[in-house]
């Protein structure tokens, strides 16, 4: 399990919904070895992305692609 926190410095809502597509590509790739969670923290203002995959580095590749699209997106 890999976990990744990303700053935002905008509203999380919208880079969440930004994000959707790669998420669901990233999900679709892990298949039923893994399983991906990204949302936002209820106390800071970051996006918390948790990768679960059968190899470390898989988990950690994924999770990231994603938080670097989470950054992109944040502005």
């Amino acid at each position: 399990q890999v976990l990744r926190n990303v700053a935002v410095s905008r509203g999380a809502t919208g880079v969440l919904e930004a994000i959707e597509p790669a998420v669901e590509r990233a999900r679709e790739a892990l298949g039923e070895r893994g399983r991906v969670l990204v949302r936002s923290s209820g106390t800071e203002p970051l996006i918390r992305v948790m990768v679960e995959a059968s190899t470390e580095s898989e988990a950690t590749s994924t999770a990231e692609s994603l938080a670097a699209e989470v950054a992109r997106r944040a502005g």
